[in-house]
């Protein structure tokens, strides 16, 4: 039997019965819960579920109009994504004011690697709105002076514009639980650091500061805990002796855009899976094939020698917890 999932959505102010009143509904249809997750933050309640559909004794509108009023009934909003509703997916990027990301993404449309329509650029400032004009998409600045964006009309445009994947390109601020929520697994960031290390503000400079003699850029998901969130695709360079923060941001920003790219590509193409907090390739026979981070060639000059007896390269493990 083929099977066929939709993703649910809920979100709204935290309250009793809101779980029982989903899933009873989908009880109710024959529709079976493959996996849910939920979370709270700052008083605002997301459940993320997909549901098999193999099995569904209604019509899917049905289906979607009796969870509009669970939704109604319980003060949340329900969304439900069925595999159909989209031909082909539709991408939104949050930008400020660094061009190189959104040029890189807007590259991989044009040369077809990018298998997506860019439905809409949002900034906090307007700095990019040449550019994305020059590209033939419609661009909203919701920022004010300060830049300090409206979340509720980002939210608005996300909608109207039927956006499926929310990529960062370098959006300098955090979106508030209120939208990450609402596209849990559905936004992408690229941070100028090989994340866990150097989160927040000023990534070059807090590794110029530690003098690291290896610094990257990391694409993640985007979770509630800032740059804490699944890590998608790493890249790293070396940096030279007295290198500058300049210097390092030069080195690194080809980098952000590239990161980037592969990672809305696999997600894109849905050759990623996101589970406690760890991403894999969901196609286990293409691992020997493609590299999540750094080219297979550099494996070339790693050393081999010394390591523990009777441990081959290839069976050789980071030690666990406690270990020395």
């Amino acid at each position: 039997m083929t099977r066929e999932y939709a993703e649910i959505t809920v979100i709204g102010e935290d309250k009793s019965g809101i779980v029982a009143g989903v899933t009873g509904a989908l009880f109710e249809r024959g529709v079976n819960v493959e996996d849910i997750d939920q979370n709270v933050r700052e008083g605002i309640f997301r459940m993320t579920l997909h549901a098999d559909l193999s099995e569904m004794v209604c019509r899917r509108e049905t289906l979607r109009e009796r969870l509009a009023e669970v939704g109604e009934e319980r003060g949340v909003e329900v969304t439900v994504r069925f595999p159909e509703d989209r031909e082909r997916d539709r991408v939104a990027v949050l930008v400020t004011k660094e061009s190189h990301c959104l040029e890189k993404l807007f590259a991989a449309r044009d040369a077809g690697r990018l298998d997506a329509e860019i439905a809409v650029v949002i900034g906090n400032h307007d700095d990019l709105e040449p550019l994305a004009a020059d590209h033939d998409v419609p661009f909203y600045d919701v920022g004010d002076e300060s830049g300090v964006p409206d979340e509720e009309r980002i939210l608005d445009l996300l909608e109207e514009y039927r956006v499926d994947l929310v990529a960062l390109a370098r959006y300098m601020r955090i979106l508030s639980p209120d939208v990450v929520f609402r596209y849990e697994d559905r936004i992408i960031n690229v941070h100028p650091s090989l994340l866990p290390a150097f989160p927040g503000a000023a990534a070059y400079r807090q590794a110029r500061e530690d003098g690291v003699r290896v610094a990257g850029v990391t694409a993640h998901y985007v979770t509630t805990d800032l740059d804490q969130g699944p890590i998608i695709a790493q890249r790293a360079f070396d940096v030279p002796d007295g290198a500058s923060v300049e210097e390092m941001r030069a080195r690194g920003q080809p980098l952000e855009a590239a990161a980037l790219v592969e990672a809305v590509c696999l997600h894109l193409d849905d050759a990623v899976t996101s589970h406690w907090g760890r991403t894999e390739l969901r196609d286990a026979a293409d691992e020997d094939d493609y590299q999540l981070g750094l080219p297979t060639d550099v494996g070339d000059n790693q050393p081999a020698e010394p390591r523990d007896r009777d441990v081959t390269p290839a069976e050789a493990t980071p030690p666990s917890d406690g270990a020395d």
